[in-house]
């Protein structure tokens, strides 16, 4: 399967054609006197773009026509260069603003002095940007001119749109419940129903890619008679290679769920393996567990017996449930025969293809449509994931034709030789993959640089998408996480995400390894996830570069990918660890946008990354080492978010903050008694910010303000006293989290004293002197929609003020031990979706029984009773 670089390319042109019209640009280029030769590009530009969709269509239709994959190739890397271009007029025009703004008289004449002998000199750098605007316009004009021999036909727009379902804080309900209930019973019988006295039974299911055996072991493992059966139980997804220190790593924090999980796991690879062993078998001592091990790939038999050996320690009756693909795994761990799961019956397919494709109730008004849906269903080989994601592309679109391009498509009719990708399933996930928007076709290949089986973190995710420009403006009154939580849910729409949790400042995610190989294909050469050498042909072509481990980097050529736009570490507690990398990285790839250093071993950093122009997004998160940063990085005018949480032993921020004029997102840990007010006062584009571990701070900005300030995350700051919460000083503050900070404490303030805040997410963690919710809150009667409330072993009583809120949807309450009561007229909050309160049962049931109707928790699927309702 191809890279399907055509798929891009429209939704890159339309962003060029944007930031050409933008006044910034052209005001810069008519001082830099290339305004003509930026028009003229503008129009060939334009002549380009009205056949990309049309040439994308010929590609997905015809593989083979390889003089057609080498004119989209090269639209590709104009394009590519062509942004680079329009980038460095941006930089060199913020630049300007930012020594205009803050150089004294001196310091512009010294400034001057430099610049004349420098590449920076004006007359330097007009004569160097219109000699490439010339060399962009010949390749675009002589690619303009090709396109005539692909009799490409002009289709100006995409219409392709993704309908989405109502969306619940709840997790969707898994389509393939539809007829796994024996499945299920089985399994359960085999758990707690056993005949033989083993201290370790092990129950395999095995089963094609995407047939359902994940989901069927979570009905499985969530059911009702294994809690009563099993005290303990553990998830684990495997995956990937069986690394026995990882493996048992994931078991033990499995079992300690309450405990904050990216400390705890950081803490847990400090231990050598001798020391987790030992953690794990007390940890499992003489207790009856369940212990699921998801999705294992291992066929190596000695370490499969060394982490039984491990586990083999608790009481009697102890289980373990795998799930596989492969046969012989199964066969080398179970104890007992090997549960086979098979596809579901044509019936059944129908139900989860028509529950996915119709709203509640519509299915019968499209008979038609059903029919045809039937065929496909045909297709799908009884593969629940190509059911759903199929039926999910169709949601809400009644066009007939729409719906004979994906039963008639001629991919049915293509061979594909991996044993994994058997029962069409990638067939059927590259047909839905056509049904998305153009936008979001590039955001959806951004996922292979993930291993599989990742967590991921909606945070994360937006921000490579939006170092890369793939997300539109942010309207009025909105941010770029907006944008992205946008694009998110329409993925999880069509089922292209799966385990989507709401923790309230962002959301947590996984992709089913199968679509994750569908990402990968359809990235094939752009995006690389660096398990082993590169072809040199191919180098010129790649864009980005994912390193889940770090080994080899010493010796890992680098500086050979001169158009490398990413580079990223996204396997947590595994970051970089050469200087000769570094050092190359920050000399040789000029075009960086997105570089992630997360979990590396630097004490600091080479002059040289002031030189990265285009960077926008740079992580220097839980570098233990490190200790100071070179101030050259505050010459990097465009980036927009800097991450320095977790730098524990850095001694203090570097000089010229100030000059990050562009920056969004700041997280912050310093030894700092106090941080750089006047630096900090300067960032009028800094919605976020995130201060952590600065455990020498004592109070935060004083008499500042943060106008544009949405976000404020305060977490692990011991002898931090106060925070600046008055509406003067964070006027458009919308999230507050805070932390586990000892001393702090909120002024509860007068009753008739409360503040005109305008908060949307309030999340308190382990704040030991919260008694109650501070009056000020009052002030966000009618825009609070998000309130968690955990580990406060103090809160004793929640307001009855709580319940005259009027947009508030999800209220957590759980590790607060001395709650007496709860609002009586709880009933009053209408909006309300979702309601925990952890280790309280009556007063839970209590308030669900006043909550009653009022409570609008919405499915987002229909029942399979309903479903069969439909089809008669």
């Amino acid at each position: 399967m191809m890279s399907l670089v055509g798929s891009f390319l429209f939704s890159m042109a339309e962003s060029l054609i944007a930031q050409l019209a933008s006044q910034a640009l052209v005001e810069a280029s008519q001082v830099l006197g290339v305004y003509n030769d930026l028009q003229h590009f503008t129009q060939t530009l334009s002549y380009i773009k009205a056949v990309l969709l049309d040439a994308e269509q010929k590609q997905n239709h015809d593989y083979q026509n390889f003089e057609l994959s080498e004119w989209l190739w090269l639209v590709r890397d104009v394009l590519s260069d062509a942004k680079n271009v329009l980038d460095e007029v941006e930089f060199e025009n913020l630049r300007k603003k930012v020594i205009k703004a803050h150089s004294s008289s001196r310091n512009m004449i010294i400034t001057k002095v430099n610049n004349f002998f420098s590449s920076s000199n004006p007359l330097v750098f007009r004569f160097r940007m219109a000699r490439k605007m010339k060399q962009i316009n010949t390749r675009l004009d002589k690619i303009a001119a090709d396109r005539h021999k692909f009799g490409f036909s002009i289709v100006d727009a995409d219409n392709h749109i993704v309908h989405r379902r109502e969306l619940t804080y709840s997790s969707v309900i898994d389509s393939e419940v539809i007829g796994r209930e024996r499945d299920r019973e089985k399994i359960i019988k085999l758990l707690i129903h056993r005949d033989n006295n083993k201290n370790l039974a092990i129950v395999p299911i095995v089963g094609l890619g995407g047939v359902g055996k994940t989901s069927l072991a979570k009905l499985v493992f969530n059911d009702e008679r294994i809690d009563a059966y099993f005290p303990l139980k553990m998830w684990v997804c495997v995956s990937g290679s069986f690394d026995i220190k990882q493996v048992i790593i994931k078991i033990i924090s499995s079992a300690n769920e309450s405990i904050d999980a990216t400390t705890y796991r950081q803490n847990l690879r400090d231990l050598d393996i001798q020391q987790l062993q030992n953690h794990l078998k007390s940890k499992l001592k003489c207790q009856m567990f369940l212990l699921v091990l998801d999705d294992v790939w291992n066929e190596d038999r000695v370490k499969w017996v060394e982490l039984k050996d491990l586990i083999q320690v608790g009481a009697v009756g102890c289980q373990l449930l795998v799930t596989t693909r492969n046969h012989s795994i199964a066969s080398m761990m179970g104890t007992i025969p090997s549960h086979i799961l098979v596809g579901l019956s044509l019936e059944d397919s129908l139900l989860v293809f028509v529950k996915w494709a119709f709203k509640e109730g519509e299915a019968k008004k499209y008979p038609h449509l059903v029919d045809i849906g039937r065929d496909i269903v045909k297709k799908c080989g009884g593969i629940p994931l190509a059911l759903r994601t199929l039926g999910s592309s169709l949601f809400s679109k009644y066009d007939t034709d729409e719906w004979e391009c994906v039963r008639d498509n001629q991919i049915w009719n293509c061979h594909i030789r991996n044993a994994e990708d058997t029962g069409n399933i990638l067939h059927a996930l590259k047909l839905s993959y056509y049904q998305m928007p153009c936008y979001l076709k590039e955001c959806f290949a951004l996922f292979s640089l993930y291993p599989k089986d990742h967590a991921f973190d909606s945070f994360d995710i937006a921000s490579l998408w939006r170092a890369h420009d793939l997300l539109p403006p942010p309207i009025i009154n909105q941010t770029m996480k907006y944008s992205a939580n946008q694009f998110l849910f329409e993925l999880l729409s069509i089922s292209f995400l799966q385990d989507f949790i709401d923790y309230g400042i962002g959301f947590s995610f996984k992709m089913h390894d199968l679509v994750h190989s569908c990402a990968a294909r359809i990235a094939l050469v752009e995006c690389k996830l660096v398990t082993d050498s590169i072809e040199g042909r191919r180098r010129v072509f790649v864009r980005h570069l994912s390193f889940p481990e770090n080994k080899g980097l010493d010796k890992f050529p680098i500086q050979r990918f001169k158009k490398l736009r990413s580079i990223l570490f996204p396997t947590a507690g595994i970051g970089a660890n050469s200087d000769a990398f570094l050092v190359a990285c920050t000399s040789s790839c000029k075009h960086l946008r997105f570089l992630d250093l997360s979990d590396s071993t630097y004490e600091t950093l080479p002059q040289s990354i002031g030189k990265l122009k285009h960077l926008r997004y740079l992580s220097l998160e839980n570098n233990r080492n490190l200790k100071r940063l070179p101030d050259s990085i505050c010459n990097l005018v465009m980036l927009e978010m800097l991450i320095l949480s977790g730098c524990t032993e850095l001694d203090t921020l570097p000089k010229g903050l100030r000059k990050l004029i562009s920056l969004q997102h700041l997280e912050i840990t310093t030894k700092q008694f106090a941080l750089p007010e006047d630096e900090i006062a300067n960032l009028s584009s800094l919605q976020t910010l995130r201060i952590e571990f600065c455990n020498n701070l004592e109070s935060l900005f004083g008499e500042i303000k943060l106008h544009a300030l949405k976000v404020l995350c305060v977490a692990n700051c011991r002898n931090l006293k106060s925070l600046p919460l008055d509406i003067e000083h964070v006027p458009a503050l919308e999230t507050l989290l805070v932390d586990n900070c000892d001393t702090l404490e909120f002024s509860e303030g007068c009753e008739d004293q409360i503040s005109d805040m305008r908060l949307k997410v309030l999340t308190i963690v382990s704040l030991h002197q919260l008694v109650t919710l501070p009056h000020w809150l009052q002030g966000s009667v009618n825009t609070l929609q998000y309130l968690s409330i955990s580990s406060c072993n103090n809160l004793v009583v929640l307001p009855q003020w709580l319940s005259a809120m009027n947009c508030l949807k999800t209220i957590c309450i759980t590790g607060c031990p001395n709650i007496m009561s709860f609002p009586n007229d709880i009933h009053r909050l209408a909006t309300l979706e979702r309601l925990e309160i952890d280790g309280y049962p009556e007063l839970l049931r209590k308030s669900q029984q006043e909550v009653g109707e009022s409570s609008h928790t919405h499915s987002t699927t229909n029942e399979p009773d309903e479903v069969e309702e439909e089809l008669e």
